[in-house]
């Protein structure tokens, strides 16, 4: 199977769980020209964007380090642009989750970063 196809695969599970676990998943795969974020949904009051990171195996590193710098100021300026789109003001609680699976195991972490300044999104 292709990346794309196994990435897909799994952001359908991870969504699966994720509503297993009582989040309400409200759109998958938001892409834009800021970036893209695997799932959006809504926890215990906020409204999340996770990003969902496969590894079969910790042969190239753990899933969890996929997600640096770089790629969390992508999703925030994506998540950035998300909140204009829907007109989410800054009262509604944000926070970003990975949801890394690897090795036949889920990890789930909440809050795994903060909220990362990019500077003005370009619309």
């Amino acid at each position: 199977m292709d990346r794309r196809g196994t990435g897909t695969r799994w952001e359908r599970w991870a969504s699966e769980y994720l509503q297993g676990q009582g989040m309400r998943v409200v759109e998958s795969n938001f892409r834009c020209r800021q970036g893209e974020v695997d799932l959006i949904g809504c926890h215990q009051g906020y409204l999340v964007f996770v990003e969902v990171k496969y590894r079969s195996s910790s042969g190239k590193g753990h899933a969890l380090e996929a997600v640096d710098c770089r790629k969390q100021r992508r999703i925030c300026r994506t998540a950035d642009f998300y909140r204009f789109l829907h007109g989410i003001g800054d009262d509604m609680p944000v926070r970003y989750d990975v949801l890394a699976v690897q090795d036949g195991e889920a990890h789930w972490v909440r809050n795994a970063f903060p909220h990362q300044e990019s500077g003005q999104w370009r619309g």
